[in-house]
């Protein structure tokens, strides 16, 4: 995030702000959130302002996603930087959650199921399996079988997916968050999240977008910084929202259209009708003026 001015934050790609603007802005935002987790920190580094902590993202997508189920090993991608990693609210791991379950059975319980995971794994060799299906594999010395997978199911924010397949559909309006840095792009944000939930799906097909609640719409592009621009929006999450949405599903909304969708269908169907009138006006004084003007020569 470099800025030929000491006095400017770059906030996106040719978009800067004064830094005493932006710290004006983190201080109200801190004292917002005084005492709870969503407070920031800053610092200067070489002159450049940097300020971190944990980002509010609500979910707005509507189609299902799908969820890794391979070891981090297995999966070959590299690991994140530090900070996506240490987000206080991260979720249970699937390992985590398998591990546990396997903690709360004794070996009593476990003889007992044998015989019914082995007859619904014969079962299911014979379906289709895909990069994200549930494999069986060894935790802790123990085969995890069909039978268990089936039964552990995990939580992701109080909503729940469905092992065998990964499919994961969480709720429209439900919040989670991400450590970063306002040094941190949009598509840096979005890398880091996907991280965090091990969703397969490729970063491309989401987007961050600031939604208000007067029905303005602001999408971010890959190089903007979102943790700089939730500052500069303000704290209140009743005023406006980041959400992360399918990118075909995100349809910008400027604040003077937005001040018109607020209106039941009868006014706004009036106010096309006079929309046209003006467009019918211009175009017939732009035809009288072309005739006056032939008329002249």
């Amino acid at each position: 995030m470099d800025s030929e001015d000491p006095d400017k934050v770059q906030i996106g790609e040719n978009k800067f702000v004064s830094k005493s603007i932006l710290l004006s802005n983190l201080n109200t935002y801190n004292l917002y959130y005084k005492g709870g987790a969503l407070q920031l920190r800053h610092r200067e580094e070489e002159g450049e302002l940097i300020i971190e902590g944990l980002l509010n993202v609500f979910w707005g997508v509507r189609r299902p996603i799908r969820l890794q189920m391979e070891d981090e090993k297995e999966a070959g991608r590299p690991r994140p930087s530090l900070t996506s990693l240490s987000a206080e609210t991260d979720i249970n791991t699937l390992n985590e959650a398998t591990t546990a379950d396997d903690q709360s059975k004794d070996f009593s319980e476990e003889k007992e199921e044998a015989g019914e995971e082995q007859q619904e794994s014969t079962h299911s060799d014979r379906l289709p399996r895909t990069k994200s299906d549930v494999c069986g594999r060894r935790i802790n010395g123990r085969r995890l079988g069909i039978r268990r997978v089936k039964r552990n199911r995990c939580s992701f924010n109080g909503h729940f997916y469905n092992h065998k397949t990964a499919v994961f559909t969480p709720a429209f309006g439900s919040v989670t968050n991400v450590r970063i840095n306002s040094c941190m792009t949009t598509a840096q944000v979005m890398r880091v999240l996907l991280y965090k939930f091990k969703i397969e799906n490729s970063p491309d097909e989401f987007s961050l977008c600031i939604i208000h609640t007067s029905g303005e719409r602001h999408q971010l592009k890959p190089n903007d910084y979102p943790l700089a621009l939730r500052v500069l929006q303000g704290p209140c999450e009743q005023v406006s929202k980041m959400f992360l949405m399918e990118t075909d599903q995100v349809e910008e909304v400027t604040y003077d259209v937005a001040q018109y969708i607020k209106f039941e269908l009868p006014v706004l169907q009036s106010f096309i009708a006079k929309l046209q009138e003006e467009e019918e006006r211009e175009m017939y004084a732009d035809m009288q003026r072309i005739i006056k003007k032939y008329m002249r020569s």
